[in-house]
């Protein structure tokens, strides 16, 4: 890529909402959007490091994050500063919108960790899913992330990392 303003990405501000409010916003890089698909790229946007026990999120790490239109997950390839593949971080979400420069995206508290060997596979905060109520508030959203989860989870245990993003 040259250094000329016509071929530096375009500027895109992520907003991640949860419960109803905004939980974070980021600005990120607009990679590529091809209608359906939403690719951006943004350093890590959380405050100092965050140690999960099986991986680690840190000032320089780099997101490549996948978002659709028409999916109810988001797919998070994570590099520490010097390039290496940490691994894959699965957010289960209502599909994205994005509009004017502005991703937004609901997350529904679903989580899939994939390892970048595809050896450890995770399922996260499947307690705070039950927590939130929203098999009660709204059934059709709650079996659709289930089943979000379980998608991902198939796909990652039957075709490794790569399988996330097909």
């Amino acid at each position: 890529m040259s250094a000329s303003s016509a071929d530096r990405p375009a500027p895109v501000e992520v907003v991640l909402v949860k419960a109803g409010r905004t939980k974070i916003r980021y600005p990120a890089e607009l990679l590529a959007d091809d209608g359906t698909r939403v690719t951006v790229r943004a350093p890590w946007a959380g405050d100092g490091v965050r140690d999960f026990g099986f991986v680690r999120f840190e000032p320089g790490d780099v997101f490549t994050e996948h978002y659709w239109r028409d999916r109810w997950y988001s797919v998070k390839e994570v590099r520490a500063a010097d390039g290496t593949l940490k691994g894959h971080y699965c957010d289960i979400t209502r599909p994205v919108e994005f509009s004017g420069g502005r991703l937004a995206v609901e997350d529904l508290d679903l989580d899939l960790w994939v390892s970048a060997d595809g050896t450890d596979v995770r399922r996260l905060d499947e307690d705070e899913f039950a927590a939130s109520g929203l098999a009660v508030t709204d059934p059709g959203a709650a079996a659709a992330a289930v089943a979000a989860l379980d998608e991902l989870d198939a796909r990652a245990r039957g075709g490794g990392p790569a399988a996330l993003l097909r």
